[in-house]
C-alpha cells in the first residue's frame, strides 16, 4: 500500500509531500501544488533516481504539522476509569495504601474490565498514540485476569497499535505469597517485559527483589521496567542496585527506570554520575510527568543520550483522577512542570513524548541527541504519524488542537479524534 501526505509541515518546516510505501516514509520533497492529488507523487529514489509512485491513498495536509504519534510508555490500561462516571478519590497515602483501595474497587466498576480497557486503548489512538506500553497488574487477588484484559485488547487492536505488556507486581514480589510464580505464568502467557517496584520502600529487601526481577528477565528474555517511587538517597541506592545488576549481567539497552522523580535531589555529582550510568549501560527512563522536585534534568539526559520517553499513568482511576489518554495534554504537562518557556524545550517535550518513547520501546531507534533534535520524519522511518492543527510545534503543545490524523504503518487509523 502507497499513501500519498500532501501538504504538510514536518516539525513545523516548509510545506512538504510525504509518500509512503511498505508502511514507511519512502520521499518527502517540498511540496507540488500541481500533482494530482488523487494520481501520482513523484520522488527522488535511491541515488538519485527519479521515482514515480501510485498513491493508493491520499492525506490531504491542509498546511497541517507532521510529527511522528505519540508512544506512550507509561501506562495502566487495567485500571482505568475512563468514560465512566467521576468518582470521588478515596486513595490513601503510600503505594500499598493506594494499591489496596484499587483491589477494593477495580471489580466492581459500572461496566467490566475489558470494556473499560478497550474504550481507553481505542480513545488513547484515536488522539495519536500508535505504541503503548501498558502495566497489568499480576497478584494474588487478580492473578492473570487484568493481564489478560489487556492481552485481549493488544489483540484487538493490532491493526492500530503496538501494545507490550509489563507484567508488573504491584502489590510487590515477596509481600504475599504465590505473586513470583503468577509473575512466571504472565512471562510464559506473553508478557513483553519484567516489571519491578520499589525493592526497599515496598518489598523491603532490595537484594531479593532485584535477584527475581533480573533473574526471571534473563530466563524469559525480556526487558525491564523498574517502577521507582523511592524518594532521595533511598532511590538512588535502589538504583545504584539495578545499575549494579544491569552491568554484571550485560542487560545494557534492556532496562528502564519509569518514575525515578528525585533522582536528581541528592546532589550535582550524583545527577551527573547517574546520568553518566544511564549513558554508559543504555538505561532508559519513562517520565508520567509529575509534579515533583528533583528530577533528572532533561536537557542533561539528551546531551548525554539517555533514552526518555513519557506516559500518561493511570488515567482517572482508584490511584488519581488525573489523565484523559491523550499524549498531547501529557505533554503540555511535562512542558509546564518543567518550567519550559522556549519553544525549542517545549518542543523537545514532544520530541520526547514521541520519538524518545519509540526509543525506549525498541533501543535500535533513533535517540534524542540534544534539546533541538528531531528525528523521525526522514525516508526510512517507520510511518507512525500524526498531522495535527497548530502553527508551530509550541503552538500546537499549548494549543492542543482536535484536527489531528492518525497513521499507524502507513495507514490512516483515526481522524478529528475519531476511529476510522
Amino acid at each position: 500500500m502507497t499513501t500519498l501526505i500532501r501538504a504538510v509541515r514536518p516539525w513545523g518546516q516548509s510545506l512538504s509531500d510525504v509518500l509512503i510505501t511498505d508502511g514507511k516514509i519512502a520521499v518527502i520533497e517540498p511540496h507540488d501544488p500541481a500533482r494530482p492529488a488523487a494520481a501520482s507523487a513523484t520522488g527522488a529514489g535511491p541515488a538519485g533516481s527519479a521515482t514515480d509512485a501510485q498513491a493508493s491513498t491520499v492525506v490531504e495536509g491542509r498546511g497541517r504539522l507532521l510529527v511522528p504519534s505519540f508512544s506512550d510508555v507509561h501506562v495502566h490500561l487495567d485500571s482505568t476509569r475512563i468514560g465512566l462516571p467521576f468518582r470521588e478519590h478515596t486513595g490513601g497515602p503510600g503505594v500499598w495504601t493506594m494499591m489496596m483501595n484499587d483491589r477494593l474497587n477495580w471489580r466492581n466498576a459500572e461496566v467490566p474490565l475489558q470494556e473499560r480497557i478497550n474504550n481507553t486503548l481505542g480513545r488513547m489512538i484515536a488522539r495519536g498514540t500508535t505504541r503503548v506500553r501498558s502495566y497489568a497488574q499480576v497478584d494474588v487477588d487478580c492473578r492473570l485476569e487484568r493481564f489478560d484484559a489487556v492481552a485481549a485488547a493488544k489483540d484487538q487492536f493490532r491493526d492500530r497499535a503496538d501494545v507490550e505488556i509489563i507484567a508488573f507486581p504491584q502489590a510487590g514480589l515477596l509481600r504475599e505469597e504465590g505473586t513470583i510464580p503468577l509473575m512466571e505464568e504472565a512471562l510464559k502467557a506473553g508478557s513483553n517485559v519484567m516489571g519491578g517496584i520499589d525493592p526497599c520502600g515496598l518489598d523491603r529487601d532490595p537484594a531479593r527483589h532485584l535477584d527475581v526481577v533480573f533473574g526471571l528477565a534473563e530466563k524469559y528474555q525480556v526487558p525491564i521496567d523498574i517502577h521507582l517511587h523511592e524518594p532521595g538517597e533511598l532511590g538512588v541506592f535502589s538504583t545504584d542496585l539495578v545499575l549494579e545488576r544491569t552491568r554484571a549481567l550485560g542487560m545494557q539497552g534492556k532496562v528502564t527506570m519509569s518514575h525515578a522523580y528525585q533522582l536528581g535531589s541528592v546532589s550535582e555529582a550524583t545527577t551527573r554520575r547517574l546520568i553518566e550510568e544511564f549513558a554508559e549501560l543504555d538505561v532508559s527512563m519513562a517520565s508520567v510527568a509529575p509534579a515533583a522536585a528533583g528530577q533528572l534534568p532533561l536537557p542533561m539526559l539528551a546531551e548525554a543520550g539517555v533514552r526518555v520517553g513519557l506516559g500518561e499513568d493511570g488515567q482517572r482511576d482508584y490511584w488519581s483522577p488525573y489523565g484523559n489518554t491523550d499524549m498531547l495534554d501529557r505533554t503540555w504537562q511535562l512542558a509546564f512542570t518543567h518550567g519550559f518557556r522556549r519553544d525549542e524545550l517545549i518542543g523537545h517535550c514532544l520530541a520526547i513524548a514521541t520519538v524518545g518513547g519509540a526509543s525506549v520501546l525498541e533501543p535500535s531507534a533513533t535517540r534524542l541527541n540534544g534539546t533541538a533534535h528531531r528525528p523521525g520524519l526522514e525516508a526510512g522511518d517507520p510511518a507512525e504519524l500524526l498531522l495535527l492543527d497548530g502553527e508551530t510545534v509550541a503552538s500546537a503543545v499549548m494549543d492542543r488542537g482536535t484536527d489531528r490524523t492518525v497513521i499507524h504503518r502507513g495507514r490512516v487509523v483515526a481522524e478529528g479524534l475519531e476511529l476510522v
